[in-house]
């Protein structure tokens, strides 16, 4: 075939995450889809991958792409005519620690909402299926009979045939050399082998996906992390239908292969690589073998398989997975228009390849995913993650403790403290994140990363006043002659209200589903102030500027490291902020869901009167550099009245009695809150 100068869309990458993208992209009935590989088929991770499949994860929409990609591989041979290698034999995870079958009993009741037929099992039980395996140590293991493997070289055979009967056109050894970009939105691309316009690329590039994503000046948080698995012969017979096994305690996981067996892991001390750029000729390679870090994971699999010890071991497999700051997928569309971005799988692309796919093409053909993919949206990394060190101190956190047990309300500590706040100094010489003795807290799983401070904190702001510092929240002005139009369109509430009122409303996709979920103040007539949760600004900007006019009308300005915010509720807020301003604060003249500009102490405020506890208060936002300054205000005002008194210690019959579940997510360890209930998310995210 000659190298087409135009197509619809160009998918840039012939692993197992490309070739699906094309595959589901002609399903939906897009025919003029162009894929090019810089070498060949396979030649990057996807080749050297360990092919287990496992389809429980820890969100319903990344569990909802492993089973669909479950679905496909049980029919793609029939349908096309390529061998996947699919070995449906299901999978064991191990317990060997109490804390550990927690969580599979935990995980249990969760498979068993999707419908997964995951079933609990004794040591005993374990052994039968997986005979090889000793049972020292072990309390119990979780069985998913539907989980397996296959061969990650035919998953991307057989996607890309199925692509190819569909009408895609396939091109190896073709390499991008560059983007063109017009206005924001992408025009094509540029190949040794000539240009090719196109409205729509996709970067599936796997660990060359940053190298890719610069040619539009997006930077993405991938780190290629080297990741070993041995291949083993041993003389104990094997069984064909040995299901795969995970021993996450011991960091090591098994599966059969050809008669021998397979066994890798996740290392404490993992190995970044390719940090400044991989080479031109980097396909189809490995890395050299590294016998000394790859030591304890062989030692742990002895103690799990004994057999091991003394069995021929035929390689060690050393090749570069691509992984991200949060062990999720990168997906969706970038600030540039028709600019797709599907990388970064953590090691787990082949067991969601299939959904990714899936999931991409109805991102790209529709607009949007049905599935809420915002744990997986690139944008939901900020500015920070630009930086290069700090990417790589949270990768090589996550990668270090992949198998860790991860309890709800976990904060990753590396790379921390970047971005502060300006009363970050006076917070820790408060001790903000101590806990306070004699203070219960819940039993088991729920109090993992619980502070004892969050009663206190309630108990204060429910019977006199807190004090919260909510900095962190993302902050965006809209102004313009066409702000309001632009606002009524995009917003799901009536946005034509007085200057100085408050509207609380959603922005929506085309199917009704909530995009962003947020306040607007109307400062102006034409001059809009919106706050969102701290960990949206990216998206929700980036949802506004994606429907932009484009005609001059509207300007979009993010604010956040602009403007503080200090947050002050309770029954006494009125007592302790009126004597600091001389404007009325009284509820006839400053009633709820309203704004005004005021002074507290010497600090010029945006006050909101706005509040999440269920409390009398305001939110007061001020220039950063004046920040402390209005923390120190209203701090040693509040005093008299009990703000910052240490209360008694309380005991409760249950604990946690008297919180809401609200307020405990919101307050966990000790934290103020840090970012606004969403409606939109997860099982167990705000509402």
């Amino acid at each position: 075939m000659t190298l087409p100068d135009r197509a619809r869309v160009v998918v840039v990458g012939g692993g197992v995450g490309g070739t699906s993208i094309a595959y589901h992209l002609v399903q939906r009935g897009w025919r003029d889809v162009v894929l090019v590989e810089r070498a060949q088929l396979t030649s990057g991770s996807t080749f050297h991958s360990a092919g287990l499949v496992g389809q429980l994860r820890s969100t319903m929409p990344l569990t909802r792409l492993m089973m669909d990609s479950v679905a496909l591989y049980e029919r793609l041979k029939d349908e096309t005519g390529v061998d996947v290698g699919w070995r449906p034999v299901g999978s064991l995870r191990l317990a060997s620690s109490r804390e550990r079958m927690e969580e599979l009993e935990r995980q249990a009741g969760w498979g068993t909402s999707f419908g997964l037929p995951l079933e609990l099992v004794s040591a005993a039980e374990a052994r039968r299926r997986f005979p090889l395996m000793l049972e020292d140590g072990v309390v119990g293991a979780a069985f998913l009979p539907t989980d397996g493997y296959l061969d990650p070289s035919g998953l991307a055979l057989a996607l890309a045939e199925g692509a190819r009967r569909g009408g895609a056109r396939i091109f190896e050894g073709v390499r991008v050399t560059g983007i063109r970009v017009e206005r924001g939105a992408v025009r094509g691309v540029a190949t040794d082998q000539g240009p090719i316009e196109a409205e729509v690329v996709v970067n599936a590039g796997g660990i060359y996906a940053p190298e890719i994503g610069a040619m539009v000046g997006l930077t993405l948080p991938i780190v290629p992390m080297a990741h070993q698995y041995l291949l083993a012969r041993i003389k104990q017979p094997i069984p064909e239908d040995l299901p795969t096994m995970r021993d996450p305690d011991l960091l090591v996981y098994f599966r059969r292969d050809a008669g021998g067996l397979v066994m890798g892991g996740y290392e404490r001390d993992p190995a970044p690589w390719g940090l400044n750029g991989i080479a031109p000729d980097f396909n189809n390679r490995l890395l050299p073998e590294d016998w000394s870090r790859f030591e304890p994971l062989s030692q742990n699999a002895i103690k799990r398989v004994p057999s091991l010890e003394h069995g021929d071991v035929l390689k060690l497999i050393n090749g570069p997975e691509a992984f991200t700051p949060d062990n999720e997928f990168v997906l969706g569309e970038s600030s540039v228009r028709g600019f797709y971005v599907a990388a970064g799988f953590c090691a787990h692309g082949i067991a969601g390849a299939g959904g990714m796919g899936r999931a991409m093409a109805e991102w790209i053909v529709e607009g949007e995913p049905s599935l809420d993919l915002w744990k997986m949206d690139l944008r939901r990394f900020g500015d920070a993650y630009r930086n290069r060190d700090y990417t790589l101190v949270r990768t090589v956190e996550v990668y270090s403790t992949y198998y860790d047990i991860h309890s709800p309300n976990e904060e990753r500590q590396a790379g921390r403290p970047l971005r502060v706040s300006p009363t970050y100094r006076r917070l820790t010489e408060l001790g903000a994140a101590a806990s306070m003795d004699g203070l219960q807290r819940p039993a088991g799983w729920a109090g993992h990363h619980w502070s004892a401070a969050i009663a206190a904190e309630h108990h204060a702001t429910r019977e006199r006043a807190g004090l919260f510092d909510e900095t962190s929240f993302a902050k965006i002005e809209i102004s313009g002659p066409g702000a309001l139009s632009f606002l009524q369109r995009l917003c799901d509430n009536e946005m034509d209200r007085p200057a100085g009122s408050i509207t609380y409303t959603q922005m929506l996709n085309r199917r009704g589903g909530i995009e962003c979920d947020f306040t607007v103040t109307r400062l102006e007539e034409d001059r809009f102030f919106i706050v969102t949760g701290t960990a949206f600004g990216n998206h929700d900007l980036a949802w506004m500027r994606k429907h932009d006019p484009m005609d001059g009308s509207v300007t979009l300005d993010d604010v956040g490291g602009a403007r503080a915010c200090l947050g002050l509720w309770g029954p006494r807020a009125r007592d302790i902020m009126q004597p600091l301003t001389h404007a009325d604060l009284s509820n006839d003249a400053f009633p709820y869901l309203t704004s005004q500009r005021i002074t507290i102490g010497a600090v010029p405020c945006l006050g909101l009167r706005v509040t999440y506890v269920g409390e009398l208060g305001w939110e007061l936002y001020c220039a950063t550099e004046q920040g402390l300054e209005l923390w120190d205000t209203l701090w040693h005002a509040g005093t008299p009245f009990g703000l910052g008194r240490r209360l008694p210690r309380h005991r409760f019959d249950a604990p946690g009695e008297g919180l809401s579940g609200l307020e405990q997510r919101h307050h966990a360890r000790g934290q103020p809150l840090r970012g606004r209930p969403r409606i939109r998310g997860a099982p167990g995210q705000d509402r």
